[in-house]
């Protein structure tokens, strides 16, 4: 019995060391890889990375790499590894194949569009204001957990103005007053978005007015107020030059009705206004008859079936063609196609002003909504950058460190020790050809391999 009782309680304090002991680390080596660190440095050949637990523990030349005991290890020789590529103008959860509805917008439908956009290699991206409230539900789960998704920064319901251009239709709640715009912004921010959205258009006149210059205003100082940033949608050289004025911290498009002036340049640089995202894909896409990837593999598997059915109607053609032509959830007949090819010329050459400026720039999409596609329109975005004039490295930058800071995270954006793992593997180097991002070997997110595209 004395026998039986002592083994007792060894297994007992056995149990309890084994118990409170910690949890083996995981740990994964990504060994004989060239390092594109995001920060605009020269690629580094010959490296290794080290992620630990989702972080990365080292990164650095093969010969200081030191390898932890039992540690997975992948000889990823000839390949190169860059940061997970930021988006910093999404929408998510609104799509059923072409048609964009707000009962469309559920937890699996977002969570859907999170996951294809880690498949290309999009690992975090920032929602621009058309966000159910589950968004807050979704991003809770994410941030406190090591995701197999993207990332997710949200603008909740950004704010638009009666009568004019923008949000999701029976999503947006309009303001009419700066006394409403200002209680709208105080609701988001008591449900903890991250910045605050608001859009000044009228469609290209298609509207009779757009969001006065007194709501602009009430709302950038009310989100100032609550140390939110405010990020706005804008067609206009005159508005984009009076928000300046009004403190608007970044843009969620480029000037296209007219060049970008010195005034607007000089100013955007003097108070540090972010062109946080250009959407170049999305003017482009709006000007084609017949998209030129609707057979490549690489668009086609990441959209629906109904979808490609869709894009590759004659009734498509020739709604391109001809136009106008009505829209699904939107309240009037749009001239979807009408003058587009001068709005792209016009968005690309303001691009290649705004970077010989040295404003500070982002890279976003516009993906989600009808016509863009997650994930795969930030590798058309990133290739035309280079069109405009950025280098490779540069593009990169934009759409990795870049966002990161904008998006005020430490923790995500580069390759660097204490990092998350958030990490894009490609067969062939992008800084030869930009293209070479859709040359996609593996995606981590968190350390955690995903599903690709291929």
């Amino acid at each position: 019995m004395r026998h039986l009782k002592l083994g007792s309680a060894i297994g007992a304090m056995l149990a309890a060391a084994l118990m409170g002991a910690p949890a083996k680390a995981e740990t994964t080596v990504l060994s004989n890889v060239t390092v594109i660190d995001g920060t605009g440095k020269a690629a580094q050949p010959n490296s290794a990375i080290v992620m630990t637990d989702g972080k990365i523990a080292f990164v650095g030349p093969m010969s200081q790499l030191q390898a932890p005991a039992g540690a997975k290890v992948e000889n990823l020789s000839g390949k190169f590894v860059m940061p997970g590529l930021i988006d910093s103008h999404v929408h998510v959860g609104m799509m059923q194949d072409v048609s964009q509805d707000v009962k469309f917008y559920d937890r699996a439908n977002v969570e859907a569009d999170l996951k294809t956009y880690a498949a290309y290699g999009v690992t975090t991206v920032q929602v621009a204001g058309t966000d159910k409230d589950v968004i807050f539900d979704i991003r809770k789960d994410l941030r406190n957990s090591r995701p197999h998704m993207a990332r997710v920064f949200t603008s909740g319901q950004g704010l638009v103005w009666k009568g004019g251009y923008g949000g999701l239709l029976g999503l947006n709640v309009p303001v009419a007053t700066p006394e409403e715009a200002r209680k709208s912004v105080d609701e988001q921010a008591a449900k903890g978005v991250d910045l605050i959205k608001l859009w000044i258009d009228d469609e290209r006149h298609m509207l009779p007015d757009r969001m006065p210059y007194t709501l602009t205003k009430a709302i950038i100082e009310q989100a100032h107020k609550h140390k939110l940033k405010v990020w706005a949608h804008v067609y206009y050289l005159d508005d984009a030059k009076e928000l300046v004025r009004q403190g608007v911290d970044g843009f969620a498009h480029i000037v296209r009705d007219k060049p970008v002036d010195k005034e607007l340049l000089d100013m955007m640089k003097a108070k540090g206004t972010w062109q946080i995202a250009s959407t170049l894909s999305r003017e482009i896409v709006y000007s084609m008859a017949v998209m030129p990837w609707i057979h490549d593999p690489f668009f086609t598997r990441g959209v629906t079936p109904g979808t490609l059915d869709a894009l590759r109607s004659p009734e498509r053609e020739k709604a391109v063609m001809l136009g106008p032509l009505r829209v699904p959830g939107l309240p009037y007949e749009k001239r979807l196609f009408e003058d587009m090819s001068r709005t792209v010329v016009q968005a690309m050459d303001n691009y290649t002003a705004i970077i010989k400026a040295g404003v500070k720039t982002g890279m976003g999409t516009d993906s989600g909504p009808n016509g863009r596609f997650p994930g795969f329109n930030a590798h058309e975005e990133l290739q035309m950058e280079v069109m405009a004039g950025r280098t490779p490295l540069e593009a990169i930058k934009s759409a990795t460190a870049d966002n990161a800071e904008w998006l005020g995270d430490k923790t995500i954006g580069t390759v660097e020790k204490g990092k998350w793992a958030d990490l894009l593997v490609l067969e062939m180097n992008p800084l030869d050809d930009i293209r070479n991002t859709q040359m996609i070997s593996a995606v981590y997110v968190s350390g955690t391999s995903v599903p690709t595209i291929w």
